[in-house]
């Protein structure tokens, strides 16, 4: 639990230095795309980093809201039928419901043009979010210690009452005893090498920072910067809550998809039917808008001086949306998703581009300077994370395949 807290601490403020080193490239290079700084200082090599980077990243936060339609929606459903067996049944399938999901809602809003209709669920999601956050920390004084307790309460109460006090007793007598329920301040493991990589896919913001900071009014850089304080301080508060209320109510109980616990552990609960549909609806409209970066980087990358196609826009549309749904139908977890992104696209969005830009395009400042060896050392440090995470996670996929290793 700490080295969580620690590294937590440690990349939203690597984070947010590499924000300032962008924003101060920004000024000096008279550039406000990522894309722009990537063309001026290396060229077409800088151009393609860039945009790639982008496109992986947002890819990832795609997957990962697919995912979320995939876990959550067949429970949503299946608590709202009051179906029992699923076996057999295609709208109870998390593969069936994301394909039907991207073509009837997600394929045709992000067909439009311009999407700034969908402007304002960006506030509906944060607000879900919050919302989540809250029945997070208020389950946790709901949900029995050790979990196994919760488990045979929940089947108990869905059977028969035939002999519901002969189970109850007995745990109750074991709760304080069982070492289960005492939290351990560092674990070491097979997915151990998961967490930078996540924590570093979780703060990535940095191509969404120059556009907002060119919509600034009576912009300067100390007021993004500011901006970006707050932004960062507030991720930081809801990431540390979520994962600190949701480890402390189930331990190593957990699983990747905090939510996907809850329904294990509790089975049908109004609340956390509401907290479902609540994220399903920000989650599923919020894809179009990622949707969008990923195309007119797509598009100005091939098509850079061609007029516009409804044929190519399309298709490029269609192509995005159906990688990302191939992905999210045979990716295993989407911490496989978050961890090989995370290592990747957004190591090279956060430490590796944003210095290597500020060290190519800012001249006042010799190589020499604080500042400058201060950004060298910070590409160096991001060089060193992404191959040593790519390497680990690489490894452990080689040595829990199935069917190999042991």
């Amino acid at each position: 639990m700490k080295q969580n807290l620690i590294l937590l601490t440690f990349v939203s403020i690597f984070s947010l230095y590499s924000v300032h080193l962008l924003l101060k490239t920004a000024n000096e290079g008279g550039s406000l795309l990522y894309e722009q700084l990537g063309y001026k200082a290396f060229g077409l090599v800088g151009k393609l980093a860039a945009s790639g980077s982008i496109t992986m990243q947002n890819i990832g936060a795609m997957s990962s809201y697919l995912f979320i339609v995939k876990y959550e929606l067949p429970l949503v459903i299946q608590a709202l039928t009051n179906i029992e067996d699923k076996t057999g049944l295609w709208y109870l399938n998390g593969n069936y419901l994301v394909l039907l999901v991207s073509l009837v809602v997600i394929l045709p809003l992000s067909l439009f043009r311009n999407l700034g209709y969908l402007g304002y669920t960006s506030g509906l999601s944060l607000l879900c979010m919050v919302f989540f956050l809250i029945v997070v920390i208020c389950k946790k004084f709901q949900v029995p210690c050790p979990v196994e307790a919760a488990l045979i309460i929940n089947e108990t109460i869905n059977t028969t009452l035939t002999q519901p006090t002969a189970l109850v007793p007995d745990l109750s007598h074991n709760v304080t005893e069982n070492d289960a329920c005492r939290p351990h301040y560092f674990i070491f493991n097979s997915q151990t090498v998961y967490a930078v990589p996540i924590l570093i896919f979780s703060f990535v913001c940095h191509p969404a920072v120059l556009p907002i900071y060119e919509e600034l009014k009576d912009r300067s850089r100390r007021r993004m910067m500011n901006v970006s304080k707050i932004s960062f301080f507030a991720m930081f508060l809801m990431y540390l809550l979520a994962a600190l209320f949701g480890y402390l109510t189930f331990y190593e109980h957990v699983e990747s998809e905090l939510l996907h616990t809850y329904s294990s552990i509790l089975g049908t609960d109004i609340l956390l039917l509401i907290v479902r549909l609540a994220v399903l609806m920000a989650v599923t409209l919020t894809v179009p808008v990622v949707i969008f970066p990923i195309r007119s980087s797509v598009t100005h990358l091939l098509c850079a001086s061609k007029d516009f196609s409804w044929w190519r826009h399309s298709l490029i549309t269609v192509s995005i949306l159906a990688f990302t749904n191939l992905l999210v139908i045979f990716v295993p977890t989407i911490r496989d998703i978050f961890g090989f992104i995370g290592a990747s696209a957004a190591s090279m969005l956060i430490f590796i581009l944003p210095s290597a830009f500020y060290i190519k395009l800012v001249k006042k400042e010799p190589m020499k300077s604080v500042q400058k060896i201060g950004a060298l050392f910070f590409l160096l440090s991001g060089v060193l994370v992404m191959t040593g995470s790519m390497a680990l996670i690489v490894l452990d996929w080689v040595h829990n395949a199935p069917g190999g290793g042991h």
